[in-house]
């Protein structure tokens, strides 16, 4: 087992940039075709990356999470579907370590190292259509649950269902191979369209005493409620990163294609006052929000060295920082993805060229997390004093 950090956090950087020069080679061709990026997903595997977040004494890397959040973003660069996917692995596989117990934390992160797991969900907090009926000391689950990021092509499944007897929720983790499940090839979102994010059914589906998450030793503490955090800072970098994305490549069209317009004199497209004056506004966002997600990455490191003793205090002040890095990354992605086209002109806006992509994963999973309700829970800490009340989404 490693007992140390060997490699820098630049080397797995450089991975992860080679690896997004390699899937921006066919980005556009497959969010047209949708389904699973099989090639892609096994390219994640065979690089060493889903282990960096592991703690070295259970076979991981022990990497920070500013690290993933880092490498969410470059991949966000050039396919959104890839980079949420990965971040989203580390949400799930951490799961037994922030809820858990000590026990659950050190089987599921050993086996991860171990076995090179690419974890998927099939978790959600909104409708509850998954039951599950104890049986002794397991729980025997049957019906479905939709938004199942990660779910096809998975090793591991972090679940979520509730008991009709007690009336509570209750979270396991499970082979994806499981009999009786069935991840279900029905994702027909209009952005992420590699993300498999479809429904899995749920037949008679066993679920031993051990796969399920056992709170009894955290929950009560404020790190047991990081879940939230986590995943509005893992989406604001696959935000941020997409405006990254759009911006470089809306520039090489500039400079390569667009062309002037044919009221000016202009030679040159880039001679432009006009576009470049957009181009600078463009640059200045981007510039704003990835200070802004690296400073709320910075936030979460502090946190999550923390562990259970994380204060709610210390909790509501990160949660302040990934709130304000989504909802500011939310705003310039949108505004940069749909507005590229301005300095791009009519020809660059083609079905071929597929550039609205940038746009149309922006826009999809935004709308799962409000920043309406961002804004108002900031700007209620800001007027009150109160910090955000902890919930799957806050």
């Amino acid at each position: 087992m490693k007992t140390t950090v060997v490699k820098e956090p630049d080397v797995f950087l450089q991975k992860a940039a080679l690896l997004a020069k390699e899937f921006a080679k066919d980005a556009p061709e497959r969010d047209l075709a949708g389904g699973t990026a099989k090639e892609q997903r096994d390219a994640l595997r065979k690089s060493g990356l889903l282990t960096i977040l592991i703690p070295a004494e259970y076979g991981g890397e022990g990497q920070p999470w500013s690290l993933v959040l880092r490498i969410v973003r470059e991949l966000a660069k050039t396919d959104a579907s890839l980079a949420h996917l990965y971040g989203y692995h580390f949400l799930h596989l951490v799961t037994p370590h922030f809820a858990g117990t000590e026990k659950q934390k050190e089987f599921f992160y050993t086996e991860s190292a171990k076995n090179n797991w690419f974890w998927g969900n099939s978790f959600n907090p909104i409708e509850p259509t998954l039951i599950g009926k104890k049986e002794g000391d397991r729980f025997i689950l049957n019906g479905y649950n939709t938004f199942s990021t990660g779910s096809r092509d998975s090793d591991r499944l972090l679940i979520l269902w509730e008991n009709p007897e007690d009336g509570k929720a209750y979270a396991g983790m499970i082979p994806t191979a499981r009999k009786g499940v069935t991840v279900n090839n029905d994702w027909d979102g209009i952005g992420q369209r590699q993300t498999d994010s479809g429904s899995v059914s749920f037949d008679n589906v066993v679920v031993e005493k051990e796969e399920v998450l056992d709170k009894s030793e955290s929950e009560g503490t404020a790190f047991f409620t990081l879940d939230a955090i986590l995943s509005q800072i893992i989406l604001a970098n696959v935000f941020v990163g997409s405006a990254e994305g759009a911006l470089e490549e809306a520039r090489n069209y500039t400079l390569s294609k667009s062309r002037p317009w044919y009221l000016t004199d202009y030679k040159q497209a880039i001679d432009d006052p006009f576009i470049q004056r957009r181009y600078g506004d463009f640059w200045i966002d981007v510039q704003a929000a990835v200070q802004l997600v690296e400073k709320a990455g910075e936030k979460v490191d502090e946190a999550w060295a923390k562990d259970r003793s994380l204060t709610a205090e210390e909790r509501g002040e990160t949660v302040l920082f990934t709130g304000a890095a989504n909802a500011f990354g939310t705003k310039v992605a949108l505004n940069v993805t749909s507005n590229i086209f301005e300095v791009m002109g009519a020809r660059s806006a083609t079905r071929k060229n597929n550039f609205d992509r940038f746009w149309r994963n922006v826009r999809l999973h935004s709308l799962h997390n409000p920043i309406e309700y961002k804004r108002k829970n900031i700007g209620k800490w800001l007027l009150t004093g109160e910090y955000p009340i902890p919930s799957a989404y806050s």
